[in-house]
């Protein structure tokens, strides 16, 4: 039985998946091109990583002569959303005070984060209709 897929972007993924969202399409040799010279990856295993990616449903392709160019098909505040819902499912029982609280723990907040949190809660609050 093949390993459970995660829906979720690994590092590689994402690297790849920052390339496609800053060029907007790209063929596999383009996406090499776009990464950082320092990873030394071979192009069949960025080749494999957008078949992955494709295969989750994050890109697609279109045939262009010879080659596949690879369009992102979920836009990165849609990923990056999915992320943090995936977090805040797995690890704080669907709970995204609790994600806060836990940041706030971790980290703390400045006068200046605070103050921006504080407007932030307000346009919230506004655009809900003043609901909770």
């Amino acid at each position: 039985m093949p390993p459970h897929q995660s829906v979720t972007l690994t590092e590689a993924e994402l690297r790849i998946m920052n390339v496609l969202w800053q060029r907007g399409s790209g063929t596999v040799q383009q996406v090499l091109d776009d990464l950082p010279p320092k990873l030394d990856l071979a192009y069949n295993s960025v080749l494999t990583t957008i078949r992955i990616l494709e295969k989750k449903g994050y890109v697609e392709h279109k045939k262009d002569g010879r080659a596949y160019v690879y369009v992102p098909i979920i836009q990165r505040m849609d990923a990056t959303r999915n992320e943090i819902s995936n977090l805040v499912s797995r690890f704080f029982k669907n709970s995204h005070e609790q994600l806060v609280f836990n940041i706030l723990e971790e980290r703390g907040i400045d006068s200046t984060e605070l103050d921006r949190l504080r407007e932030m809660l307000e346009v919230s609050k506004t655009m809900r209709g003043g609901k909770r």
